[in-house]
């Protein structure tokens, strides 16, 4: 069904899976699309098969790959997803850890089912502010780039407005655009780091010929001479996300 919420569920507890998989099986809106208990086999799953679900449930002690690192390449792929974290250690420790990674809830085991359901069932409404603020911050960095004369048929534009959103998300990118932001690009769209620092270039050059010169001055002020020297791709991209984060409130 188009209005359920799908749920892919991580616990090495099999007993636990179980208890998930009858207490759901004829919900009405939450959908159970994949039960798993090797960690491992659920971080190549995910990286397949994202468009799948909207949720991952998910314990923090797994075989083959720990919960807590697949979380974080998950958040690596800057993509909106929801997740529930489940775990039988109370660690202050691993507490500030997950924390950080913008989970959207901490459930201590064992737990109640219908606790579990609530908090499914709120991700829905959580879920669904952010995929809207994520849609009008894809829109100014559409305005943004349009209005600088970037060309959106050619290569760099995608690349440009996907490295936007990255640092927008992600500041500390700022000093790893080589080693972070480029191969993450790269891996997106299914070529290499030097293809796309070569069409970011590539991109600015043409912007920098045919965008409007008040705008250019007034984004990039007297940082970057306009007569002598183009931004560098760290610069461009940097300066437009920040401009975006002063701006707005997405």
């Amino acid at each position: 069904m188009k209005n359920k919420i799908r749920v892919l569920f991580v616990d090495s507890d099999s007993e636990q899976l179980s208890s998930i998989e009858k207490y759901f099986s004829k919900h009405e809106v939450i959908d159970i699309v994949k039960l798993m208990s090797d960690g491992k086999e659920a971080y190549n799953y995910i990286k397949a098969n994202e468009s799948m679900f909207d949720v991952i449930v998910i314990d923090l002690i797994l075989s083959g790959k720990d919960g807590l690192s697949i979380i974080k390449e998950v958040r690596k792929m800057n993509t909106i997803k929801s997740i529930i974290v489940l775990t039988a250690y109370n660690s202050l420790e691993i507490v500030k850890q997950v924390s950080l990674l913008n989970v959207n809830y901490f459930m201590l085991k064992p737990f109640d089912l219908k606790d579990l359901e609530y908090q499914i069932l709120t991700c829905r409404a959580k879920n669904s502010n952010i995929i809207d603020k994520n849609k009008e911050l894809q829109a100014a960095i559409t305005n943004l780039l349009h209005s600088l004369g970037v060309p959106s048929h050619i290569k760099g534009y995608e690349y440009i407005r996907e490295g936007i959103g990255l640092m927008y998300s992600h500041p500390s990118m700022i000093g790893a655009i080589t080693k972070e932001m480029y191969p993450e690009i790269a891996n997106k769209f299914n070529t290499t780091s030097s293809r796309v620092e070569r069409a970011i270039r590539h991109a600015i050059e043409i912007s920098w010929t045919r965008g409007d010169y008040e705008i250019m001055e007034e984004i990039f002020g007297h940082s970057v001479d306009y007569d002598r020297a183009k931004p560098t791709n760290s610069e461009f991209i940097a300066t437009l996300a920040d401009k975006l984060k002063i701006e707005s409130n997405y």
